[in-house]
């Protein structure tokens, strides 16, 4: 079985807002991917500094709104002392912003491959952050386009199996390169909600076409350590981090560290017999070698 590639996701401001651990500006933040990285992650999947937008635009969307300056200082703060691969996140990021990000030439930028429907609200007296886009086709084939041109990875997110249609659309319109980078997500809240289940996981993994390599990203955290051991054990690779999950176990206990997460993710994959990616390794990997 091929070596297990581990991305880290640090920001959790979103989706767990009441996290007391959850790293605030850049100089914090780049120092967590950096214990992340020297842990065993070998993709950073970043968020630089942004603003969601406070109520449904006139477009019907409602989205993300992205300092271009600060996630340069936030990219370059992490690979001035380690070398991951470094993938641009805040896929419900406004298309015109995103592009001027791709020229900051991270490795990767995810792009969502169905709708933005997600509502996170881990603490119900909590107000929910709320997020809705449609990226539509003319969209995706733009996104395709631009990333070839400016020598950037695209990674696949994919909520539920459209997106891996909508993947399958652009490799044979020759603008999406195989091997296919693609995240499944599971237990995300919203409408393109996809149940944190093995069967859904094993459903997801058996559909996967030839050409795609892929990592799973889990957001329920009673569950979260079953549907990334299962990811293990099948060969796929995964995503961890105070996004997805920051708890250690079974949503009871916070992390201190997005290291710590990483950290139990090597164990198990030692456990279980399999060993990690370093950076260079899942450049070969993911296809970006």
């Amino acid at each position: 079985m091929e070596k297990l590639v581990i991305t880290i996701t640090c920001d959790s401001t979103m989706s767990y807002p009441r996290n007391p651990y959850n790293p605030r500006g850049i100089e914090a933040l780049a120092d967590e991917y950096i214990r992340a990285v020297n842990a065993g992650a070998s993709i950073c999947h970043l968020h630089g500094p942004y603003t969601v937008d406070e109520k449904i635009q006139a477009d019907g969307t409602k989205l993300s709104d992205l300092d271009i300056p600060g996630w340069l200082r936030l990219k370059e703060g992490i690979t001035s002392r380690v070398k991951p691969i470094i993938q641009y996140g805040i896929a419900n990021g406004r298309f015109p912003q995103r592009v001027e990000l791709m020229k900051q030439k991270p490795d990767m930028m995810s792009i969502c491959f169905n709708a933005h429907d997600e509502c996170f609200q881990p603490d119900p007296d909590y107000p929910p952050v709320e997020l809705y886009g449609i990226h539509d086709r003319d969209e995706l084939e733009k996104y395709c386009r631009l990333t070839k041109q400016h020598g950037v990875k695209p990674e696949v997110e994919s909520f539920h199996y459209g997106a891996v249609w909508n993947a399958q659309r652009m490799i044979a319109k020759g603008i999406l390169d195989t091997p296919v980078w693609t995240t499944f997500f599971l237990g995300w809240p919203g409408g393109c909600w996809t149940p944190s289940t093995v069967k859904a996981l094993q459903y997801m993994h058996d559909h996967k076409p030839e050409n795609f390599n892929y990592s799973v990203s889990d957001m329920d955290p009673p569950t979260h350590w079953q549907i990334i051991t299962q990811a293990i054990l099948l060969g796929g690779h995964i995503r961890v981090g105070m996004e997805d999950s920051p708890y250690v176990d079974a949503g009871k206990t916070f992390a201190r560290t997005n290291a710590e997460l990483v950290e139990k993710a090597v164990r198990i994959a030692r456990e279980v017999g399999r060993e990690i990616a370093s950076p260079e390794e899942a450049r070969k990997i993911t296809g970006l070698a």
